[in-house]
């Protein structure tokens, strides 16, 4: 069973107490109001440099929001299987200054041969090897409704992007209540923030729902797929590539969720409506608007 991820050696971990990051700064900027400019403080979304190592060598380097930094990396490196051998991410430690330092000590060595920056997303890594995913087989199903509640609260809850409106956010929910939710200047992180908190704190990802802010692109699908998580629902579209891997691992993509429609992409037999599948129409709803 993928549902329930558990890290090598040991599972709980508490960092020391490090200078506390915030998420965001404050600046003095001008607003145009028609002829006019007027001076005001706004806050911006916080970039940094995040330098991982493994054993002392730096075996990554991407830009993030300096928020969630031990979910962030133990999301990325477990669904991404780098580090091959044992580790604990209870000895991981982290820095903080002008850049984010994480050095990771382990058994074996770190595998990132042919990284490449993914597209449309600011640090974002991707690998070229696709890891074999199993077709997702289960019997979790929930109404069309409910995914439009979880996700006004998804939303509403987003409380970085309402300050600064330029980052992406994910949560995992079970269709009732947010379980996680992170927020990142990459969509990638984001996601990779939540896959990360789950597994530190062991919760499972079966039956769940992983929401997203953006665009849902082929890593962000494979990420779902490798751990399960049967449900991803954004409000805007995924890519071709997106779809092809859903469909190939069982995982059920909805897009464009607002207020009143949603567009149902891939295994539809878990979105309900009236009691009823809409799997067992004999067509998908008509295409939403962006």
């Amino acid at each position: 069973m993928r549902a329930v991820a558990s890290l090598p050696l040991c599972i709980t971990i508490r960092l020391p107490p490090f200078h506390k990051m915030q998420g965001s700064i404050k600046r003095k900027i001008y607003k145009n109001n028609g002829n006019s400019f007027e001076e005001h403080n706004d806050f911006i979304a916080l970039e940094k440099r995040l330098r991982i190592a493994v054993n002392g060598k730096e075996v990554l380097s991407l830009y993030c929001t300096p928020l969630m930094i031990r979910e962030l990396v133990v999301g990325m490196l477990m669904t991404e299987n780098i580090i091959k051998g044992g580790w604990c991410a209870e000895r991981m430690s982290i820095h903080y200054a002008d850049e984010v330092l994480v050095d990771i000590p382990a058994e074996g060595e770190a595998e990132t041969d042919g990284a490449v920056i993914t597209s449309g997303c600011i640090g974002g890594i991707t690998f070229p090897k696709r890891l074999s995913l199993q077709k997702l087989r289960d019997s979790f199903a929930i109404g069309a409704e409910k995914i439009k509640a979880i996700y006004r609260k998804f939303q509403n809850a987003s409380e970085l992007y309402k300050l600064t409106g330029c980052v992406h956010s994910a949560a995992l929910s079970n269709g009732s209540e947010i379980l996680c939710l992170a927020e990142d200047i990459g969509r990638h992180n984001a996601v990779d923030k939540v896959i990360g908190y789950a597994i530190l704190e062991n919760v499972s990802f079966e039956g769940t729902i992983m929401l997203a802010s953006g665009r849902l692109s082929s890593e962000i699908v494979s990420k779902c797929a490798r751990w399960g998580v049967p449900v991803i629902a954004s409000r805007t579209s995924p890519t071709s590539l997106a779809v092809e891997i859903a469909e190939e691992s069982g995982v059920t993509v909805v897009g464009f969720v607002r207020a009143d429609r949603l567009n149902v992409y891939t295994h539809a037999q878990r979105i309900t409506t009236d009691a009823k599948s809409i799997g067992q129409k004999d067509s998908l709803p008509a295409r939403a608007s962006g």
